[in-house]
C-alpha cells in the first residue's frame, strides 16, 4: 500500500513510532479473563441490587 504522506512526513511518523515508549510489548488477548470478569461484575450487581431492593422494602 502507498503512502499518502511526503517522504520527509512518513520519515517523521517512522520516527515516532520507533521511539522506545511504543514499543511496549502486551500480553496476549485472554477472552475467558475477560468473560469471568464481566460474569463477575454482572452477577455482583445483581446481588447488590436484591440486597438494596430488601432494605428498601
Amino acid at each position: 500500500m502507498t503512502s499518502r504522506l511526503s517522504p520527509e512526513d512518513q520519515q517523521k511518523v517512522d520516527q515516532y513510532l520507533s521511539a522506545p515508549q511504543h514499543q511496549v510489548e502486551r500480553q496476549p488477548f485472554r477472552v475467558w479473563r475477560l468473560l469471568v470478569v464481566v460474569l463477575v461484575v454482572v452477577v455482583g450487581l445483581g446481588l447488590l441490587s436484591r440486597f438494596l431492593s430488601r432494605l428498601v422494602l
